[in-house]
C-alpha cells in the first residue's frame, strides 16, 4: 500500500495493489454462496443428495492445522487456499514479464483466456482429475476431497497441498499466456460437480462437461437427475426442534453462518465486535419483519428432524411488551409443524418458559385437537441432572424456585429413596402438595443448613 501511495502516475501498480481487497471480496462472495446454499438445503426440496450435512465435513472443511499434521501435507479450507493464491498472484506479479502494471481492459486478453480456458485447461483438467480417480492416487491424495458426500461451494477447494498446486499451475496457463502475449488485463486475472461426489467414476469434467460426453465418462442418470431435483421431493419432518437465539452474535453461531463458530460452543469472539453494524442491523429485521425459519434439517436413518429459529433474542424473552408476539410466534410455528405431519414439535430452553407459556400449555389449550406431540425437554434435564448425582446418595439439598424441572427431579429422586431437604418454607409446602401423599416421607423441611453448605452441598 506505501508503494502504491509512494509512486505517482504510470509508476502505480493497480494489480498489486488491488490483490489483497480482491481476494478479501472473494471470501465475503464464498461465505454468502456457504450462507446461501446451507439455508437451501435446509428447507429447500431440491437436493440432489438426501443426507444431512454433518460436523465432521465442516470442521475438515474449515480447519486446516489438524488435517496438515494428520494428513499428508493436506491444505484445507477456503481461508487457506485464498491466502496460497494471495501468495502466487504476488510472486507473478513481480517475476512474470508483462504481469504488472496492467489496463483494466483488454479484449484480446480476455477472448485468450477463454479459448485457453475451453481447450487445453479444461483437456488437461479432465485427465488429471480422472488419474486422481486411479487407486493409487485417489488412495494417498483425491480420497480426502471425496470425504465430503453433500457436497457445498467450499468443497471445491478442499484438496491436499500437492494437488492444490497442480491446479494452481493448470489454471495459470492462460494468466500467464496473457502476460507474455502483453495483452494482459485487471479484468481477466481476477451443480454438475455434485453428481460426481456420488457417482466417482463419473463426471470429470470442471465447468464444460463435453469432454465427459466424448470420453464416455458422463454419468448416465445426470439429465435425469437434473430434472428430479428441479421438480424437488417434499420431505415432511417427523420432529421439529424450536430453538432461539441468545446473544446478538449468537446468530453468526447457526449452521449457515460462520462454520468455524457453528461447530463449537458459544462463546464471543473479540473480531465479532467489528461487525457490531451488521449484527446491528439483523436484530432489527428480525425483530420487525422476522419469522420462524429452519436453520438446518437432520436425516437419522428414516428420522428426519428439522431444527427452527424463533428470530428472537435472550433479551426479548425478558421483556413484557414481546411476551404476546414470541407466543405467537411458537404457536404458528407449531401450526405449521402440524399440518406438515410432525409427531412431536420440541420447545427450546426460553421457548418453554413457566411465564411465557406455562411450560407449553398454553397451545394446548389454545389448539383444540392438536396431533403433535408438544415436549419441552424437562426429561432429558431431569435425566441429566439425575446421571451427575453419585451413586449411594442418602440427601440432596434443593434450593431455588420450584419450576417444572425442579418437581419432576424432586418425583424422581424419593422414588429413588433420596431425602429431599429444603430451607425454603414456601417452596417446601407448595411441593408437598404437589407430591403423591406415599412419597412426603422422603421430603423434609431444614432450617440448620449454613448459607456455606448451602452453595456446596446442593442442587
Amino acid at each position: 500500500m506505501h508503494k502504491f501511495m509512494a509512486a505517482s502516475g504510470e509508476q502505480r501498480d493497480m494489480l498489486n495493489f488491488l490483490i489483497f481487497p480482491i481476494l478479501l471480496l472473494r471470501l465475503l462472495y464464498s461465505q454468502l454462496w456457504i450462507t446461501f446454499s446451507r439455508f437451501q438445503t435446509a428447507k429447500s426440496k431440491h437436493r440432489i443428495v438426501d443426507k444431512s450435512l454433518d460436523f465432521d465435513q465442516v470442521d475438515r472443511e474449515s480447519n486446516c492445522v489438524e488435517d496438515v499434521i494428520e494428513s499428508d501435507g493436506g491444505l484445507d479450507g477456503r481461508d487457506d487456499q485464498i491466502i496460497l493464491t494471495a501468495l502466487l498472484m504476488y510472486m507473478g506479479n513481480m517475476v512474470v514479464p508483462g504481469a504488472s502494471h496492467l489496463p483494466w481492459w483488454e479484449t484480446r486478453g480476455v477472448l485468450i483466456v477463454i479459448l485457453l480456458h475451453m481447450g487445453p485447461v479444461e483437456f488437461i483438467y479432465y485427465w488429471l482429475h480422472r488419474a486422481l480417480h486411479h487407486h493409487f492416487l485417489y488412495s494417498r491424495y483425491h480420497s480426502h476431497h471425496h470425504a465430503s458426500i453433500v457436497t457445498e461451494p467450499i468443497t471445491s477447494v478442499i484438496h491436499p497441498f500437492a494437488e492444490e498446486l497442480s491446479y494452481f499451475v493448470l489454471f495459470a496457463i492462460p494468466l500467464i499466456t496473457m502476460a507474455l502475449t502483453g495483452t494482459g488485463s485487471i479484468a481477466a486475472a481476477v451443480g454438475f460437480h455434485s453428481l460426481h461426489h456420488t457417482q466417482f467414476r463419473t463426471n470429470y469434467s470442471l465447468f464444460m462437461p463435453f469432454y465427459d460426453y466424448i470420453y464416455g465418462t458422463v454419468d448416465k442418470s445426470s439429465d435425469e437427475q437434473y430434472e428430479r431435483s428441479l421438480k424437488g421431493k417434499e420431505e415432511r419432518p417427523h420432529v421439529v426442534h424450536l430453538t432461539h437465539l441468545t446473544q446478538l452474535q449468537s446468530i453468526y453461531h447457526l449452521r449457515f453462518g460462520f462454520s468455524s463458530l457453528a461447530s463449537k460452543p458459544y462463546t464471543t469472539k473479540y473480531y465479532m465486535r467489528i461487525m457490531w453494524p451488521l449484527t446491528f442491523a439483523s436484530m432489527l429485521l428480525t425483530w420487525i419483519y422476522g419469522t420462524t425459519f429452519t436453520a438446518e434439517r437432520n436425516r437419522f436413518k428414516k428420522l428426519i428432524v428439522e431444527t427452527r429459529v424463533v428470530p428472537r433474542y435472550s433479551f426479548q424473552y425478558k421483556s413484557l411488551s414481546e411476551r404476546d408476539t414470541i407466543n405467537n410466534l411458537i404457536e404458528k410455528a407449531i401450526l405449521q409443524s402440524e399440518e406438515e405431519g410432525a409427531r412431536v414439535t420440541t420447545l427450546g430452553l426460553l421457548n418453554q418458559g413457566s411465564e411465557l407459556n406455562g411450560y407449553g400449555e398454553l397451545y394446548l389449550k389454545r389448539i383444540s385437537l392438536l396431533k403433535t406431540k408438544i415436549v419441552d425437554g424437562t426429561s432429558l434435564a431431569v435425566a441429566v441432572v439425575l446421571n451427575g448425582v453419585p451413586k449411594g446418595t442418602k440427601s440432596i439439598l434443593l434450593v431455588g424456585k420450584l419450576s417444572k424441572m425442579a418437581y419432576f427431579l424432586s418425583l424422581s429422586l424419593c422414588k429413588r429413596g433420596v431425602q429431599v431437604e429444603m430451607v425454603q418454607k414456601d417452596e417446601y409446602e407448595l411441593l408437598k402438595l404437589r407430591l403423591p401423599p406415599e412419597l412426603h416421607g422422603h421430603l423434609v423441611y431444614s432450617d440448620s443448613y449454613t448459607s456455606t453448605e448451602i452453595e456446596t452441598s446442593c442442587l
